[in-house]
């Protein structure tokens, strides 16, 4: 595949990962990252997937909003494990 449709390709928005935890739900923030949000409507942090050779990772990120960045909790294959991250980190 060429550059030109890989660039095109992450453009795409992806579909909501399935969590197996009926404790969070993702709410689609942007095309690639949704907020992980318990049951209690508290945001336990983001969810983002990233592009890696060998396929898509899941990355869970906390913002920091003393300087407006994003905090990296760990990159995950899994989305469910991103999530537990977040719910005990």
């Amino acid at each position: 595949m060429s550059q030109t449709q890989l660039a095109q390709l992450s453009a795409l928005p992806y579909a909501t990962p399935r969590l197996t935890s009926s404790r969070e739900r993702l709410i689609r923030a942007s095309a690639h990252l949704w907020r992980v949000q318990n049951d209690d409507d508290r945001v336990l942090g983001h969810l983002r997937i990233v592009s890696d050779p060998l396929g898509l990772r899941y990355r869970a990120e906390r913002l920091h909003l003393a300087t407006g960045t994003f905090r990296l909790v760990g990159d995950f294959w899994c989305a469910d494990d991103a999530v537990c991250a977040l719910r005990n980190g």
